[in-house]
């Protein structure tokens, strides 16, 4: 739920994977917790595994869909959600509307989408234009300005050009390059000798046979091609940074003048980049993995041409198998959904198509969310709540025995400073320059692309709008961003089991209290606590401060290594560190402010069975509840900075001394860990 950098997208991707929608405002039937003793698994220990204790028999009732890679609730609500956009889309789509009108763009979107006939017929005359080009490249120059020109279609060549807040100045945009070019989700996948990854690459090299065979070559060229682009991504891959190295924002904060990029970085012709963006050479830019760029500079001028052009036309080809006739398609699903994430069948294609359709368009389709699925209330109560983790965070400071008064001071400063946004944008982008035709899928795909590409370098050099979300309201996460010093949360996520409007204090602050707590303790994780209350990479602690929370959080990246995923694959104490922090001060958090809630209430009553302090831990445990596939939790190890589920409430429970107190856990139980050795930060 972290803020990740702001990146373009290589073609309109899918809506996020936490989608899901707010009950309707008369529809109060889900408003009500439903935990219950009689749904515990009390043939387990909660002490062994308090994650299977409370799970165990919604994960029974609730078996993984075939084209699911995991199934939970966020998968549930995203099911809510997109019957809830459906039925949206059909009054859009079906009815008489107005040329230029969000309707008409958004009906246009989703039926060309439909038309499998007319996308079958098309094949790939809609990329001609880009892929000629590929086949006229006679020099490095020309290489590296169709690498620009693809920059403005979204497709991103070797590295991203992209505009973020200035992480030393956060008050102003600035152009930044970010290491891309890979077809694998990660660079290890590249580099790795385990089983997993050498079948992934044999699956990457059938696929990237199959697009080429698709597209017009032999059998043998196809596979030769393939094996060219297979090696020059490695080399791309070895080149990259790691995603631990990614999250260090120090190594990645480089800002140069635009104009030294040419002294800097001399083998690349930087004139024809911007050239081909149609973009001028910005007065400062931020080159975030500066000896990744360097390699691109080597390996520029020492690749053949003709291996530049096998790699830009499967880039761009593989870019855009979605919108593709169905074997282009399918040759994708084999690779991302069969083989790296363990699906066996692919999604309905009208839930592809919605999804595209709710991201191209993602405020306009957000907008119609909320005015018919988001009751206002929920706002309100949701600020309010926030407010009262506020407070409880604040008590939270205080009470550190490790926090030296100076930096508490400072710490209390960036967490007064913390701006709340709740719901839904306060004005919604324009989308009237944006053209959507009837059509052609593959048009109105690019269309977006370029729509959203100009969107964002108009912002270069600018100052940064605090009003601008980086969430749509129909999805369901939030996220803290760091140069904002912001937390948000999106309409979506104010439903259950995260947030019920007339529900019990103890579910709600469990879930949703939760999820504010962890959101805002980002601000004072390994890495966000490196930017100071106005978000500029700042130091703010003392020197011994500093030595004494890495001590303790060392203390969690300890324990999460510990924890065994697969046969021999552990989870990544180190790629997690900043949401371990978050879940473990959420928990801290929301329960400090929960006491505070209750202060003046009495005597809280049983609900289901259940005391108010284990409905408070099972509310955060089910949360979490999932089935999920081993592809998929192989694949989330390497690439995600969130802990598995099992492990966000086994780890993060571990540390809680509440928690022993509540489920009477003993040290001869397996999540037992000594109070000296408890992680206690925040």
């Amino acid at each position: 739920m972290k803020m990740k950098p702001l990146l373009p997208k290589a073609g309109v991707l899918a809506a996020a994977i936490f989608i899901a929608s707010c009950s309707n405002n008369s529809d109060r039937t889900l408003q009500k917790p439903t935990l219950n003793v009689n749904d515990l698994s009390t043939e387990l220990d909660p002490g062994n595994d308090f994650y299977r204790y409370v799970n165990k028999s919604w994960m029974d009732a609730n078996p993984m869909p075939d084209d699911k890679s995991r199934f939970g609730w966020f998968d549930i609500l995203l099911e809510q959600n997109r019957e809830n956009l459906k039925a949206i889309f059909t009054e859009v789509t079906t009815g008489e509307v107005k040329h230029g009108t969000v309707a008409q763009k958004i009906g246009d979107f989703y039926n060309s989408g439909m038309d499998t006939l007319a996308i079958e017929k098309e094949g790939l005359s809609k990329l001609t234009f880009l892929l000629d080009k590929v086949d006229a490249l006679k020099s490095s120059d020309d290489v590296i300005e169709l690498c620009g020109l693809l920059q403005s279609y979204q497709l991103v060549p070797l590295f991203a050009y992209y505009v973020s807040a200035d992480e030393k100045n956060s008050k102003m945009n600035i152009a930044g390059l970010w290491q891309t070019g890979l077809g694998l989700p990660d660079r290890d996948y590249y580099l790795e000798d385990d089983e997993s990854s050498e079948e992934i690459r044999k699956a990457y090299a059938t696929f990237l046979t199959s697009i080429f065979t698709l597209s017009g070559d032999n059998d043998k060229t196809a596979e030769q091609k393939a094996s060219d682009v297979l090696t020059f991504e490695k080399g791309l891959a070895k080149a990259s940074y790691t995603r631990l190295q990614n999250r260090d924002p120090h190594l990645t904060y480089n800002k140069i003048d635009g104009t030294q990029l040419s002294k800097t970085y001399s083998s690349i012709n930087w004139d024809a980049f911007f050239k081909g963006m149609s973009q001028p050479v910005p007065a400062e830019i931020n080159v975030s993995q500066t000896a990744y760029v360097d390699y691109v500079g080597e390996t520029l001028n020492s690749t053949s041409i003709n291996t530049w052009k096998n790699y830009l036309e499967s880039l761009i080809i593989r870019s855009f198998t979605s919108y593709l006739p169905k074997a282009y398609t399918d040759a994708s699903f084999e690779l991302y959904g069969k083989t790296i994430q363990g699906r066996s069948e692919m999604e309905p294609r009208w839930k592809r198509v919605q999804g595209v359709t709710s991201s191209a368009l993602g405020e306009a389709v957000g907008q119609l969310f909320v005015e018919r699925h988001f009751p206002e209330e929920a706002k309100t109560k949701m600020v309010n709540l926030v407010e009262n983790l506020r407070v409880g965070f604040s008590q939270r400071i205080e009470k550190l025995e490790w926090m030296s008064t100076d930096t508490k001071v400072k710490a209390q400063d960036k967490l007064a400073a913390i701006k709340v946004k709740v719901g839904y944008p306060n004005k919604w982008r324009d989308y009237s320059t944006l053209e959507v035709k009837p059509d052609s899928y593959l048009e109105n795909v690019l269309a977006s692309n370029q729509f959203d590409f100009a969107f964002s370098m108009s912002k270069i050099g600018k100052a940064v709008d605090t009003e601008e979300w980086h969430m749509f309201p129909q999805q369901v996460n939030a996220y803290y961003n760091p140069s904002g010093n912001e937390i948000v949360f999106p309409a979506a996520i104010l439903q259950p089991p995260f947030f019920y409007l007339d529900g019990d204090d103890a579910v709600n602050y469990g879930a949703i209290g939760v999820v504010i707590g962890h959101e805002m303790t980002h601000g004072f994780d390994d890495k966000g606590s490196l930017f100071d209350k106005e978000g500029n990479l700042e130091n703010w602690w003392t020197s011994d401060d500093s030595t004494r929370f890495a001590a303790r959080t060392q203390i969690l990246v300890d324990q999460f290594n510990s924890f065994q995923v697969k046969d021999s694959v552990y989870a990544d104490g180190e790629l997690t560190l900043g949401e371990n922090i978050a879940d473990l001060g959420g928990l801290n958090i929301a329960y400090e402010a929960y006491l505070n809630a209750i202060k003046d209430k009495g005597e809280i009553a049983k609900i289901g069975g259940l005391t108010d302090t284990e409905r408070f831990f099972m509310s955060y445990a089910n949360i979490w509840a999932q089935n999920i596939r081993d592809k998929e939790m192989l694949r989330l190890t390497k690439v995600d900075v969130h802990s598995l589920g099992e492990f966000r409430v086994n780890g993060a429970l571990a540390n809680v001394d509440l928690f022993y107190e509540t489920f009477n856990i003993t040290e001869d139980e397996a999540l037992y860990v000594k109070p000296a050795d408890r992680a206690k930060i925040w």
